[in-house]
């Protein structure tokens, strides 16, 4: 049997499936980029798929403490239409 990789979100806590979650990574270069592939270099952070979490990360600014770095209102927009 294959193993499945488990990944936790940033907001809710959950441990889920990796392919149920969106990858944001900074760089090693300092830019925020949405990792589709899920093999990207650099600092990862995980987020559901659902408008409400991404909604609730811009807010609480999670992202910006996880990736140490300031997030642009353009990634979270883009988050959205992912979804």
């Amino acid at each position: 049997m294959k193993k499945i990789p488990m990944r936790t979100c940033v907001v809710t806590g959950e441990k889920l499936e990796k392919r149920d979650l969106i990858r944001v990574v900074r760089t090693p270069e300092n830019n925020v980029i949405i990792d589709s592939t899920g093999k990207a270099n650099g600092r990862g952070a995980y987020l559901k798929k659902e408008l409400s979490v991404i909604d609730k990360a811009e807010k609480s600014k999670i992202l910006n403490k996880k990736l140490e770095i300031e997030v642009d209102a353009s990634i979270y927009e883009e988050l959205r239409s992912m979804i």
